[in-house]
Order: structure tokens, then sequence, then C-alpha cells
């Protein structure tokens, strides 16, 4: 028997069970997102399906009630850019219940990567269409699934990517590629693969256009089933968020594309979040000697917390940074990663490696039209160069892994996340990034 903090009257067992089930029912109801029809009452057996394992403080509003939601058009508010560097509009969209093979998530956390930014600008007048929402860096929960999902239900815990895996196409099945026949990295494409049209809507109808195959700017979003991954759900949701891109393929640059090998030498140019995680990747590798090259200086002490061992700043030397770093490790390194995006600091980086076995790895994302700066002959002196698309990962089948070995320390996520602001404040936070004073700021929607 317990005694009601009100009234002092005696409650049985049963009695207190059912206030503690009315209040969740109260709460749930409260906070669940706005139908198209009418929702039917919130079950507190769905309370705990979605909110089991939930961390980062992640509270009752952040729930759905699957009955209410499932099948039905949501209304929710979503960040919509409507033309080049235009501020982001806070407005309320339709999104519609996922079709064959496609998902609907929560989106709980985005963050903001330099891609983003890049859109935003319209930097590629080809790659312009609005309104549309942005975003690829989220995590958070699946609301329902269309026909012939089946590795996914309501409640798991996932992150987009922009990558897909399809797992059946003849580039998912060979080990040599993470690309996907279908599914892979297209910045050209605006609506969805099964129809060619818009998930997302105005309250007036007008569609709005999806961005990588994941637009993350929302509370809700349909993705490709193959653009969806399953990961643990006791992770830390807000570190995770980081898989979507950056640290996937920072990591992945020197664990995949490179293959860093202990005991070796790595030279990272560009010292933005991608390349901090290629510098965590190549110490989790145990390579003896990371070299950081930035003309920021105020960046190298965030490298030495993600293991750099030197630094170079190209302003504070006469000499070429490929000169200097030859005399820094006899010959060259072993690898160098580009993640800058600048053809002449792609050339530094290749001319870092030592002959005979050094390779490149570029990462940084270019503008049109650039080419190599490299001459045909230079390559026959025994050094290398390729390209990585999300570090090499093939992301429904390998980055789980990824995600444990984050979980487990051998990959540290500490200190990219570097602001966190709510989500209507995504015009400061894209301002941040703009400034360079944020790697990571996280949104919480």
């Amino acid at each position: 028997m317990q005694t009601h903090p009100c009234y002092g009257i005696k409650l049985t067992k049963s009695y207190r069970n059912m206030a503690m089930l009315l209040q969740a029912r109260r709460i749930l109801t409260q906070t669940l997102p706005r139908c198209s029809s009418n929702s039917s009452p919130a079950s507190v057996k769905l309370l705990g399906l979605v909110s089991r394992g939930l961390h980062d403080n992640v509270s009752r509003t952040k729930l759905f009630d699957p009955n209410a939601t499932s099948g039905n058009v949501i209304t929710c508010n979503a960040a919509v850019v409507r033309g080049p560097k235009q501020p982001f509009l806070m407005e309320t969209i339709r999104v519609d219940p996922p079709k064959k093979m496609e998902v609907r998530i929560k989106i709980l956390y985005t963050s903001i990567c330099h891609t983003d930014l890049s859109a935003w600008k319209g930097e590629n007048e080809a790659q312009r269409a609005y309104p549309r929402i942005l975003g690829h860096e989220a995590v958070g929960l699946v609301e329902s699934v269309g026909e012939g999902v089946t590795d996914l239900k309501t409640g798991d815990h996932v992150i987009p990517i922009f990558n897909g895996e399809c797992g059946h196409c003849p580039y998912c099945t060979t080990k040599t590629t993470n690309l996907c026949q279908t599914y892979r990295v297209n910045p050209f494409k605006s609506v969805m693969e099964n129809d060619g049209k818009c998930r997302f809507s105005t309250k007036d109808g007008e569609p709005i256009f999806h961005f990588l195959n994941t637009s993350t700017f929302t509370e809700y979003s349909v993705l490709d089933s193959a653009c969806v991954v399953k990961i643990d759900p006791n992770s830390p949701l807000k570190k995770m968020s980081l898989l979507s891109c950056g640290v996937s393929t920072g990591v992945g640059a020197a664990w995949n594309a490179a293959n860093v090998q202990a005991g070796s030498s790595v030279a990272i140019f560009g010292l933005g979040a991608l390349g901090l995680a290629a510098s965590e990747g190549a110490r989790a590798r145990g390579a003896s000697q990371i070299i950081g090259v930035d003309i920021n200086p105020e960046k190298f002490n965030k490298g030495k917390e993600m293991g750099m061992t030197h630094f170079v700043n190209p302003k504070d030397i006469s000499k070429p940074v490929h000169q200097r770093i030859r005399e820094m490790t006899g010959g060259g390194v072993d690898y160098s990663i580009e993640c800058a995006g600048n053809v002449e600091v792609l050339r530094e980086a290749f001319l870092s490696t030592h002959d005979g076995w050094g390779k490149t790895v570029v990462v940084g994302i270019y503008p049109t039209p650039k080419m190599l700066p490299l001459h045909p002959m230079e390559l026959f002196d025994g050094r290398s160069i390729s390209g990585t698309i999300f570090g090499d990962f093939k992301g429904k089948s390998q980055l789980p892994e990824l995600a444990k070995a984050c979980m487990n320390g051998v990959v540290n996520l500490d200190g990219f996340i570097t602001h966190e602001l709510p989500f209507e404040k995504i015009n400061e936070a894209f301002q941040l990034l703009g400034n360079g004073k944020a790697l990571r700021c996280l949104l919480h929607v």
C-alpha cells in the first residue's frame, strides 16, 4: 500500500499502475505529430517501443504513436531553402507515407556539413533545385516502413546515408567498390527513386525537393530503405549522427582507401572535420607520424587531440610544403589524405608522398571545371592517387561495425561536436560553420 501525495488515500498496487498508465497516456497524446486524418488514442505499449534505449536527453516530445501516423500524411516543421544563399525558412510541410522499399523516419538530431554549406550557396548551378530540404547527417527512429522493407521496423534506431547499398546489384555484391548501381550518391537527384516524385510538399501542395538521398533538416523524412542503416539502440545518438558523412568518410579514407599500416607516416591536408576524422582513423591504425597541414594554426590543438604528431603551416615556411614534409620524413610520407578541395593543395599532397609506394587519397570536394594537377609521367615514380566516397564503407553492411568501434573507444568521437543549437536556429548554425567557428553544429530536432 502507498499513500497518494495529495489526498492521503491508501492506493493498492493496481491503482498505482493505472495512475502511471494514465499519466503516460496524457504525456504522449500531448506530443504527437499532427496527422492529416483522425489519430487513434496513444498506446502506452508504443510509448515503450519508441522510447526504449533513448539517450542524450531525448524527450517525449520526440516520440510518436505509429498507430496514429503510419499510413497517414504527417504535418511537421522543416527548414526549407528557396534559393541560393537565402535564409532557411521554418515551414509547416506535409510528409507522405513511405512507398515500396521506402522508410519514414523521425529525425532526432541533425548536423551540418560543408556539403550542405556548398549546396545552400548553390555553388554548382546544375545541382540547384528549389524549394528544397537539405541536410544529410542525422540520427533518428523509424516511424514506418513501406511495402517490401524487411530489415527495418518501427522504433529502430537508424542513421541516414547519402551513398546507399541495395545489397543485390553487381556493384553491391563485389568487394571492390562501395557504390550502388541505383542508390549511389547523386547530387543531381532531387526526387525519390520509386516514382520520380517528392514525398515533401507545402500546405498548398507545392512539391519540395529532396537532397542527397536523405533530406534531414526536417522533423520527418522519407528515404529509400537502401539509405537507412540500423544501429545499436544503446549507442550515443548525438555522436552517431556524425557517421552519416564526415567521420565515416575521414576514418574510411585512412582505413579503407589508404589502408594505413601500423608504424607508417601520414600527412593530412585540411584540418576540418574530415581531416580530423582521417587523423583519428590513422591513429587507430597505429600510424607513428601524422602530420597536419593547414593555414590556420588555431586548428592544431584539436589536431593533437585527434592523434596528430606534427604540423605544417604553409604560411610559416619559405619552401613548398611537399619539400618540408620530405625533409621531416626522410623522403616523404607513406600516405597523404587531401581534405581541402583545392587543386594546388592536392598537388602538394601528391608530391609529399614517398616515391615508389606513396599513396594519395582525395577526399575534398572540388568545384568544376577543375582537372588533376598532375602530369601522367609523374605516376611513373610509383606514387598513386585515388578518390573515395563515404570512406569506401558499404553503408548498410559495414557501417554498423564502425558504430560499434566508436562505442568501444577504437575511434574517439569526442570533440567533433563543438556546438549544439535548437532546430529553429539553423541559420545561426550555418553562419558558425561558414565562419570557421564550428566543426559540427548539432541541431536538436
